[in-house]
């Protein structure tokens, strides 16, 4: 029996941005050891069809793409598949060229064949020269006449190692339009559907999808396939756990497959990840990558991975992110042919096989961050490895327009990176993790940012209190971190069109610099030591306090340059309006007293809330556990 692998497609979208993802009809040349186009003939108008394109007349179009090229070092190194088949159909006369690359991104021809009139070509092909990463992909040069890319597929005639479904769980907070795209998506794509067996949608906000307009007709063409659940707003953790636990109680399902809801989805990419999780050697976790949804050709997500020291999470060769493949396209990319491990991928998308989910329970109940990292964590322990799997990928907003460390979630930044680190550390005492904790308190004391101390005040308090808070506070946490913002103003963006804010000293302009173009080394410690004792000792100028003394861009106001100042204007991160910061020695005061006191505490008793943490974990993580939050709550 043949089994399609992949398909071959074209955007859904008629969106130029979108092209580079999918097909490359540029010509490149090497220019000062860089990648430089010679020519550009990408055009809409050659895309035919979700599976067709046309190749202009003496154009040679590549499918060496993110979205069309084959990543045979995943397949080989994660499943026993060392045989596919590569079938394209055409129509014209044309040649078509089969390449390969390896983990260096050295490409190499593998066949070619002439073909005329109506052909299907096929190439076998041997997935065993992979090891360290590569891709395989084809490209199509037309004769003196135009030709047709009819559609290809990669596929193989072994079984896959097992045949059971994916139940969705879409988790949405007031994000009804999003939802109500993804699953018309869904709907219209029977290929990407043949793989579902039910979609959950959890939606846990006041903005009703069952109430959006489109609703009715979307739930008519997925039928039963589509099972709506509305509960209170239990945070991520608490709407994928309702997914996880929905498709326990079914049988058939070998994964659950999740997905963040203010999303655009490609439904080949979920195809690809039920499939991939079919054919795996053994159960894992298939993670999908993310694009900007604002910037389509970017690519900000790729394989994550958990530092162990100061146990922070961060992505490989995030130096290099995002990639934009509108100016690089993967053939031009040597890092994107390396494969890389993972130790945990985003639940904007990530497929979870059940086995694990009945070894090691569900989230964490922890509302939201850390919820994915922490179960990547525990599945990897238990034999279950993430896998981040190119080709498999949905358009996301991205965090350019976001600065979540500074507003409520600053509570969840910091109290579930803590908990995970009991949980999963294996360094005494966390490592550098509370001395990092401690530091970026500092910083944001520097800067007169004292919301987010307070946020993380609380939330330092929180873990030391024991791991039951996390059950106890999962509804009222969040709300109650919003509140707290009444009483900073710093917190209040000023977008009143009818008001000038303006600074004493105007916008200060700097050159583009790094985050780490700061003060390091024996600088940093001057500067830090400095900066602390200025605050606590000297009281802000009255004029400053009245009118802001300087303006930064949010791209300006790093750490390294706000403190030497009473006040300061700072654009929001979304570029709405502007908040005013201004020096509070009480607040200054009080709250670095407190940082020192919790993190000392933290410090010692390590050991002992460890031990508590991770006695508890079975139980907070237990299907049973989890449905007692969901009728407790609802």
């Amino acid at each position: 029996m043949t089994n399609v692998l992949q398909h071959v497609v074209f955007p859904l979208d008629r969106d130029p941005d979108l092209l580079p993802l999918y097909v490359d009809p540029e010509t490149w040349s090497v220019i000062d050891e860089k990648p430089v186009r010679v020519s550009n003939r990408a055009h809409l108008g050659n895309i035919l069809s979700r599976h067709s394109a046309r190749i202009v007349a003496g154009q040679r179009d590549s499918f060496g793409t993110y979205f069309n090229a084959f990543p045979a070092s995943y397949w080989q190194h994660w499943t026993s598949v060392r045989r596919i088949r590569l079938t394209v159909r055409t129509t014209g006369s044309a040649t078509i060229l089969v390449y390969r690359s390896n983990g260096s991104g050295v490409r190499q021809r593998v066949d070619t064949c002439e073909v005329v009139g109506d052909a299907e070509t096929s190439f076998d092909l041997a997935l065993t020269q992979y090891s360290d990463g590569g891709w395989i992909w084809f490209d199509i040069v037309a004769d003196s006449q135009t030709a047709v890319l009819e559609g290809a597929e990669w596929t193989t005639e072994q079984e896959p190692t097992r045949a059971g479904k994916a139940s969705l769980g879409i988790t949405t907070f007031n994000k009804p339009d999003y939802c109500i795209e993804t699953l018309r998506t869904l709907a219209a794509w029977p290929e990407a559907l043949e793989f579902v067996d039910r979609i959950f949608l959890i939606d846990q906000g006041t903005q009703l999808v069952a109430e959006q307009e489109g609703y009715a007709q979307v739930s008519d063409d997925l039928g039963d396939t589509l099972q709506l659940i509305h509960q209170p707003n239990l945070g991520g953790s608490g709407g994928f756990a309702r997914a996880m636990y929905e498709t326990l109680q079914r049988s058939g399902n070998d994964f659950v497959q999740l997905l963040d809801d203010d999303v655009r989805l490609e439904p080949e990419s979920l195809r690809r990840s039920i499939v991939f999780g079919q054919y795996a050697t053994d159960p894992l976790l298939v993670g999908g990558h993310m694009f900007d949804l604002l910037d389509r050709s970017k690519l900000h997500g790729w394989a994550e991975v958990v530092d162990e020291a100061p146990f922070m999470w961060r992505g490989l060769y995030q130096e290099k992110m995002p990639h934009d493949f509108g100016k690089s396209n993967l053939r031009q990319s040597t890092l994107l042919h390396m494969r890389m491990d993972a130790d945990y991928n985003g639940w904007w998308m990530c497929l979870i096989p059940l086995d694990a989910i009945r070894q090691l329970g569900l989230p964490l109940p922890a509302f939201i961050k850390w919820d994915d990292a922490e179960f990547c964590l525990r599945a990897s322990k238990a034999g279950f490895p993430t896998v981040s799997m190119p080709g498999v990928a949905l358009w996301h907003v991205s965090w350019v327009n976001k600065d979540d460390t500074i507003d409520w979630q600053a509570y969840f930044h910091a109290r579930n990176r803590i908990v995970a680190g009991l949980l999963h550390s294996n360094i005494p005492r966390g490592g550098r993790l509370l001395t990092h904790s401690r530091r970026v308190d500092l910083k944001h004391l520097m800067m007169m940012q004292y919301y987010p101390v307070a946020l993380r005040a609380r939330a330092l308090r929180d873990v030391l209190s024991g791991p039951e808070h996390m059950r106890q506070n999962l509804l009222t946490a969040m709300p109650s971190a919003r509140a707290l913002a009444a009483k900073f103003p710093e917190t209040t963006v000023h977008r009143d069109p009818s008001t000038v804010l303006r600074s004493r000293h105007g916008r200060q302009v700097f050159e583009p610099q790094k985050p780490t173009d700061g003060p390091s080394g024996l600088r940093l410690r001057w500067f830090t030591l400095s900066a602390l004792l200025s605050h606590w000792l000297r009281g802000p100028s009255a004029s400053n306090i009245d009118q802001p003394q300087v303006e930064f861009g949010k791209e300006d106001a790093y750490w390294w340059r706000v403190p030497h100042f009473d006040s300061a204007l700072v654009s929001a991160a979304d570029g709405s309006g502007k908040n005013v910061y201004t020096r509070d020695r009480a607040k200054y005061r009080s709250m670095l007293r407190e940082t020192m006191r919790l993190h000392a505490e933290l410090k010692r008793r390590w050991p002992e809330l460890q031990e508590q943490y991770r006695h508890a974990l079975p139980e907070l993580v237990s299907p049973q556990s989890w449905q007692q939050i969901f009728e407790e709550k609802a």
